[in-house]
């Protein structure tokens, strides 16, 4: 075996998305920021492509973050369909986590690969995150959401016309009990075909 079965299990088993209003005020070290998207870019990439493009928000950076996201939420959001709580969430986000990474998606200028195989390795990416996160105990939080990955954050970020932005991961050492998972078992979700 090249490496340790139950260390690896045991990190895959432990992740938990936590969201920033449950991390406390730790700041995270650039050193843990980028082991994190060191080991985030070693996802699989169809065709070497390696789409991922990380736009990374910290210290009064997330002021800028928050402002544009609750700026936007209201630009898009018709008034009958206008939530405080929604509004709150996207401009609080930023600033209760010490990191915030926009998950920004390049795309191949030969179009050689279909773009679902591009947010496939994003999605991998992603995961790679927070398995890094977990083994540090740090909490990880994927967001989504048209303001999220809309045309104008693509802007924000300063993506090009064809690229896309496939959320906000935000970062950060949880304030209170790692959170208990749960799965259901094994044989409610897969079916084995042999012959």
């Amino acid at each position: 075996m090249r490496h340790s079965i139950s260390e690896i299990t045991e990190i895959i088993r432990d992740r938990r998305s936590i969201q920033p209003k449950d991390y406390s005020p730790r700041e995270v070290q650039r050193d843990i920021i980028d082991h994190v998207l060191g080991n985030a870019v070693w996802a699989p990439t169809h065709g070497m492509t390696q789409p991922w493009r990380f736009v990374v928000f910290t210290s009064g950076a997330r002021d800028r973050l928050s402002l544009f996201l609750g700026e936007e939420y209201k630009r898009t959001t018709p008034p009958e369909r206008f939530l405080q709580r929604k509004y709150d969430n996207h401009v609080q986000r930023p600033l209760q986590s010490s990191v915030v990474v926009a998950l920004g998606l390049v795309r191949d200028p030969h179009g050689k690969i279909p773009l679902q195989e591009e947010q496939y390795s994003m999605a991998c990416a992603v995961q790679n995150m927070h398995l890094t996160c977990t083994a540090y105990g740090l909490g990880g939080f994927w967001n989504t959401g048209p303001v999220i990955t809309g045309p104008e954050m693509v802007r924000f970020l300063g993506l090009g016309p064809d690229d896309q932005c496939l959320g906000l991961f935000y970062m950060g050492y949880p304030a209170g009990e790692w959170p208990k998972g749960y799965r259901k078992p094994l044989p409610d979700l897969v079916k084995y075909v042999v012959a």
